[in-house]
This record gives structure tokens, sequence and C-alpha cells, in this order.
């Protein structure tokens, strides 16, 4: 069983898991650097950075893209990236091991 105590920060666990996803992939660097002992945070702080790490270089690409690529990242890639911030927030304030389909495997596989 995971420890779901408090971590090294201080914070419980679960608020932690949480605010690994906060500023995306930024955050969860943060938290993969300063948790070492609590599997739970470090799951979500990969998963952070697997996921918003994807959705930039997403966003990034589709920029690069004259029109379509504007309209995709406009309006599909920054409403689907925010309801994903959204339900990974929640589910780890919660303290569900919650897995993004291929990234939650990689994330789990790499901590």
């Amino acid at each position: 069983m995971e420890d779901r105590g408090k971590t090294a920060s201080g914070l419980d666990a679960n608020v932690a898991a949480a605010l690994s996803y906060a500023l995306g992939w930024v955050t969860g660097i943060v938290f993969l650097l300063t948790e070492h002992h609590n599997a739970f945070v470090r799951f979500h702080a990969m998963q952070s950075v697997v996921v918003f790490g994807v959705l930039s270089l997403s966003w990034f690409v589709l920029v690069s893209i004259p029109f379509i690529g504007w309209l995709l990242a406009i309006f599909v890639l920054i409403p689907a990236s925010a309801i994903l911030w959204l339900l990974l927030l929640f589910k780890a304030y919660q303290g569900e091991r919650f897995k993004v389909p291929v990234a939650g495997d990689m994330a789990e596989q790499r901590i």
C-alpha cells in the first residue's frame, strides 16, 4: 500500500498530488524533484510531466501550421487540455490513482 500520509513538503499526499498538476509539467517536475519517498505523489507528478509535456509540444506543432493548425489548437487542444487538467486535479485530490491511457502507463513505469 502506498504512503498517503504527509509528504516531504509537509502537505497531505492528495494535496501534493493535485498541486503537481497545478501548472502542468512545471509543477510536475518540482514535485518529482522534491518528493522522493511518496509513490502516490511521484506517480501524479510524472503523469503531469508526460501529459502536459505532450500537450505543450502538440501546441507548438499545431500553431506552426497556418490556419488549420491554429483552429485545431484553439478550438480543440485548449478545451481538451482544460478538461483533462480539471479531471486530473480533481481525481488526485480525491486520492485516486487515475491513469490517463498510455501516459499513465508511462508514468507508472518511470517512478
